[in-house]
């Protein structure tokens, strides 16, 4: 008797015989989304436990982020930057003022928004640093993701991003991620460095969260030694932490961003991507105050799509969806619920060792090998009782839901989590 080709089947064909095979995906094909929940071609309803790498922190088609999109994209859509438009202005107005920096220079992916800030600190560095032409060095972080291009993954020490892929760009140099003590040691080596880069909490790495005090260090650190610290807070801002950005540190702001000087470590260069459209529409950003942004004169350095109008007026309403529904706040309250309900599990379990994380952006580590495929396989039983994840490595499993996630739909959640994982458990 003929196998029945299901409506997964038949798109995931579609998909592996005309895309490229750069991804390795769950075998779900995903077809309708809103708010927390992602339905597949054949109906079945899921929790979404990844928001598209923290993409749609506001949620699946917000109402209001749509809205924004289909208003502006029967006014006007694209002008490129040759000319101004009536979005653009206003935008870098609300985002300069919603972030507390001078300026901002829009892109369209996360990966663009770090090649920005690379150039700019580079500029930066030759014209007020006074460092030689092409001896500028930027320090970055062992484990880091900040994308896939060639000169991203030059620093990169992931080899499945990075083999085959030479010749690799020069000027970066790796010190381990969380320590203070070796970034002051490259600071005194080197005369010629510009910036330091780093994920505030490494998410490809693992969830990786460094010390409470460790990025207000850096941030005093590169004050000491003329650097820029340059954040790259596309996975981790725009409330995922539970605090608008992860260098906020554990702040208990209930409304806007007020910077409290108890735990605000405050970058020279801030990168933005992902959820800053609410996953509706391509947008990153780069901010930084005048005397580092203006190094950048016409014809350095663009995007024909960056800053266009729907991007515009997209990012306005997700970032206003963000304070309007205090999304900071409801990711600060549910992280802890979900850490302290998978520590109970933990007490008793073997298959789980550690949960760790901040906010709504976790991870728990499977007690096996990181070349096993027991995470993998972990997924696939959760994807089979309704809740999306995906590993991050062969024995780690992010948890990042959306942020308009109730507390019902969290312990929801908790019961899949835990009836699943414990079908894994050794007898």
């Amino acid at each position: 008797m003929a196998t029945e080709i299901t409506l997964t089947d038949q798109f995931i064909d579609l998909e592996h015989e005309h895309g490229a095979h750069n991804y390795h995906p769950l075998p779900v094909v995903l077809d309708k989304g809103e708010g927390v929940y992602l339905w597949d071609v054949e109906g079945k309803k899921y929790f979404d436990f990844l928001s598209a790498y923290s993409a749609v922190n506001q949620g699946h088609c917000h109402p209001k982020i749509v809205q924004a999109l289909q208003d502006q994209s029967q006014q006007l859509c694209l002008t490129s930057r040759a000319f101004h438009n009536s979005a653009f202005g206003p935008f870098a107005a609300f985002i300069t003022s919603y972030f507390g920096f001078d300026k901002v220079l829009p892109m369209n992916s996360g990966a663009e928004a770090v090649e920005t800030a690379i150039k700019i600190a580079r500029k930066w560095g030759v014209k007020k640093k006074g460092i030689p032409q092409e001896q500028a060095q930027i320090v970055v972080c062992h484990g880091n993701f900040h994308g896939r291009t060639t000169t991203i993954i030059s620093f990169s020490d992931d080899q499945v991003a990075r083999k085959d892929f030479g010749p690799y760009t020069p000027g970066f140099i790796s010190i381990p991620h969380n320590d203070t003590k070796a970034l002051e040691s490259v600071f005194a080596a080197n005369k010629n460095i510009v910036g330091f880069l780093v994920e505030p909490i490494q998410g490809e790495a693992g969830i990786f969260t460094p010390d409470e005090n460790y990025l207000r260090n850096v941030q005093q650190l590169c004050n000491d030694h003329e650097v820029l610290f340059i954040a790259d807070e596309i996975q981790t801002g725009i409330a995922r932490t539970g605090s608008l950005l992860a260098v906020c540190g554990n702040c208990n702001c209930e409304s806007s961003c007020l910077r409290q000087p108890d735990t605000f470590a405050a970058p020279d260069i801030l990168i933005l991507g992902k959820a800053i459209s609410g996953g509706v529409y391509p947008v990153s950003a780069v901010l930084a105050n005048h005397e580092i942004m203006d190094v950048i004169q016409p014809g350095e350095h663009g995007s024909t799509f960056g800053g266009n109008p729907i991007a515009a007026a997209v990012a306005t309403a997700a970032l206003n969806v963000v304070k309007d529904e205090s999304l900071a706040q409801n990711a600060r309250k549910l992280g802890q619920l979900f850490r302290n309900a998978m520590n109970e599990y933990i007490k008793t379990s073997d298959i789980v060792i550690l949960v760790r994380g901040k906010g709504l952006l976790n991870a728990i580590v499977i007690n096996d090998s990181p070349d096993s495929d027991t995470a993998w396989n972990i997924c696939l039983a959760l994807k089979e009782n309704g809740l999306l994840a995906k590993p991050t490595h062969g024995n780690i499993i992010r948890f990042a839901p959306p942020l308009v996630m109730s507390e019902d739909e969290l312990f929801s959640c908790v019961d899949i989590i835990v009836k699943t994982l414990s079908t894994f458990e050794p007898n």
